[in-house]
């Protein structure tokens, strides 16, 4: 399926399928847990990609709470910054909050690093269990609002997806949710 793209607010959003650890933005989003240890997953292929020097500083930060955000260097990356995002565990409880949550810390995060570019994998839907459609009405709904209504430096924000499925998913939630609005 060919990349997606709209405009929310001065912004745009894009939808890709491809690795989040390739891309060249300001910013990518690891879909982290609460000590920042880079495991599996996306994480693990930050830390194969970027180097030891993000873990360190993962180190030093010493964690975040579930919904939140914190930042490094990008390390070896071509992304200058990694933005590490905590989501939700299905059935910890109020998941759908955190997600929201960890997706606009993470945008905040941007801003306040005056960041242009920031590229986001499907948080909490690997090892975490969450279900992909609800991810994606969740995570597309709050960067539409937040875009729309928020001044923002971001003029670019990538939903980076893992797979032609987490694609489609996207692709077609984003569709519906620009068709809701004319």
């Amino acid at each position: 399926m060919p990349e997606l793209k709209i405009k929310a607010g001065k912004s745009e959003i894009e939808i890709v399928e491809g690795d989040i650890t390739l891309l060249d933005r300001d910013a990518i989003v690891n879909a982290a847990n609460e000590q920042l240890i880079l495991g599996g997953g996306v994480a693990g292929a930050i830390r194969q990609r970027g180097g030891p020097a993000i873990q360190k500083e993962c180190d030093a930060i010493g964690g975040t709470f579930t919904g939140g955000a914190v930042i490094t260097t990008g390390g070896n990356l071509k992304a200058r910054h990694v933005i590490h995002a905590v989501g939700p565990r299905m059935g910890e409880g109020n998941e759908d909050e955190r997600l929201k949550n960890a997706t606009l810390n993470s945008l905040m995060v941007a801003d306040e690093n005056r960041l242009a570019s920031i590229a986001l994998p499907a948080i909490s839907t690997g090892i975490f269990g969450f279900p992909l459609d609800r991810c994606a009405e969740i995570m597309l709904k709050t960067t539409m609002e937040y875009l729309e209504k928020r001044e923002t430096g971001l003029t670019r924000v990538t939903f980076c997806l893992y797979g032609p499925q987490a694609e489609a998913v996207f692709n077609k939630t984003l569709q519906r949710m620009k068709a809701r609005e004319k």
